[in-house]
């Protein structure tokens, strides 16, 4: 191979390899992201079925407006 061919191999190299960090850093955020919206799902189950074990029949509906 010449000198020039591998010198290009080498910047092809090169580029792959920064844009495959910065791929990884995408998804690894992405994944922080997805594990935060997890646990606030986790929470808002946990917090409407405390609510519904006062009472299971109840809805919004029967609840009073604030100015009553």
């Amino acid at each position: 191979m010449s000198e020039e061919r591998i010198v290009n191999l080498e910047i092809k190299f090169s580029h792959q390899d920064h844009f495959l960090m910065q791929l990884n850093e995408v998804v690894m955020n992405q994944s922080k992201i997805i594990e935060r919206l997890e646990k606030e799902i986790i929470d808002l189950k946990s917090s409407l079925n405390l609510g519904s074990d006062v009472n299971p029949n109840r809805t919004l509906l029967d609840d009073k407006p604030p100015h009553y």
